[in-house]
């Protein structure tokens, strides 16, 4: 109760003929009301920051130098104090990591190529940050580079860039890979004879209906669609329509769907920038493409990863190369398209991918070629980036993933 007002009795007294002074006591318990209510309204996020707890930041590295494997570490969202919990060494080149809805399961990425690439499968504890070698299973190509898992825990994909293909994987009960239950090979190419000469499946994310695998594939210029049955022999059928194209030699990368799950947000890996779409029913119908580049732009270009702020409203996408930064943008409420906000240096060289913090108050980048993570502090309201003090110094550091108890 805010002090200086005790309303009750003035709620609990029975109604009187309407006079000046009781119109005045009636407007004061108002007043009191309205008080406590901004009051209260005010103190609510120190509430909820004061509540949250720290979580698990999973970390996957390549291992072709001085990295041990996955790491992990407990994150601060009140400090964003960083501190090593575990690691799991012995797993080659991690580059890309998923955990199941549940947060029991972990499951990496082995790139390599012939019988080394592999998908492994981890249990994990979200209460101490353990994890523990569950077994590995074939990736069904050269290169495996993404994984992810079902709503329901129950599938794995994999997306392999260097054969081309994709796999469903089925989840046994205790978190493990059962044998490979189906394998999609990519056929075609496009306009860059050196980059796009045949296919190259670069992520594999469930729709948010989870009926529809989108695969975006650099080689060919295509988003591929997949209607996804978990209980058909074959759990992956070409959608119809089967593909939503980008623009030639654009070489999609990444895709994220908006919280409303009305809008999807490609990154275009070769030509620097970020393709709009709205979705409904497996569907992908192109709204905007926006440029990541600043205006004269002449370096290298690599656009990379692309993730969404908890509540809709702001869109970051990674651009390697020369840039090395993180771009940002507003969404636009009703229509999903984008409007230039800012850009923010990674402070290192080839932000390969980054995160959000399940607070939605801090971003972490992960810079492969000088081997570090940065910490930024998030403004909700406008969406830009402040650097913390905040580091870690991780040998080519690829992928960053959070794990709530």
């Amino acid at each position: 109760m805010l002090p200086g007002f005790n309303i009750m009795p003035h709620l609990n007294r029975p109604l009187k003929k309407t006079t000046a002074a009781h119109l005045f006591d009636r407007i004061r318990v108002i007043q009191c009301l309205l008080l406590f209510c901004i009051a209260f309204a005010n103190m609510l996020p120190l509430r909820v920051a004061a509540q949250a707890k720290p979580v698990h930041l999973l970390i996957g590295t390549y291992t072709r130098k001085n990295a041990e494997g996955i790491y992990i570490y407990s994150f601060d969202p009140k400090t964003a104090e960083l501190k090593q919990e575990s690691a799991i060494k012995g797993v080659s080149n991690p580059s890309y990591l998923a955990v199941s809805p549940n947060n029991k399961f972990l499951y990496s990425v082995e790139e390599s190529n012939g019988a080394g690439a592999k998908v492994s499968a981890f249990a994990f504890n979200a209460q101490t940050g353990a994890a523990t070698y569950l077994n590995s299973r074939p990736s069904g190509g050269d290169g495996p580079c993404y994984v992810s898992v079902s709503e329901t825990g129950s599938d794995v994909f994999v997306g392999n860039y260097g054969g081309g293909t994709l796999s469903v994987l089925h989840v046994q009960a205790d978190g493990s890979l059962d044998s490979t239950a189906q394998t999609i090979v990519h056929q075609g190419s496009s306009v860059n004879k050196d980059r796009q000469e045949k296919p190259h499946v670069h992520s594999v994310v469930l729709s948010p209906d989870n009926h529809y695998l989108m695969v975006p594939d650099l080689g060919l210029d295509k988003v591929m669609i997949y209607r996804f049955d978990p209980a058909a022999n074959q759990p992956l059928t070409p959608a119809n329509p089967p593909a939503a194209a980008v623009k030639p030699g654009a070489g999609p990368r990444h895709i994220v769907f908006h919280p409303n799950g009305k809008f999807a947000y490609v990154t275009e890996e070769m030509a620097g920038s970020v393709a709009v779409f709205s979705y409904a029913s497996g569907k992908l119908n192109p709204v905007q493409s926006v440029s990541m580049l600043p205006v004269g732009f002449k370096g290298q270009i690599g656009a990379a990863d692309i993730h969404l702020s908890p509540d809709g409203k702001f869109l970051y996408a990674s651009n390697r190369g020369d840039a090395n930064e993180i771009v940002i943008y507003s969404i636009q409420p009703g229509s999903g398209m984008l409007k230039w906000v800012g850009r923010q240096s990674a402070f290192g060289k080839t932000p390969r991918n980054f995160v959000i913090d399940p607070t939605g108050n801090f971003l972490l980048v992960a810079n492969q070629n000088t081997g570090n993570i940065f910490v930024f502090k998030r403004d909700a309201r406008t969406g830009l980036l402040t650097l913390t003090k905040s580091k870690l110094d991780i040998d080519s550091p690829v992928c960053l993933k959070f794990v709530s108890e």
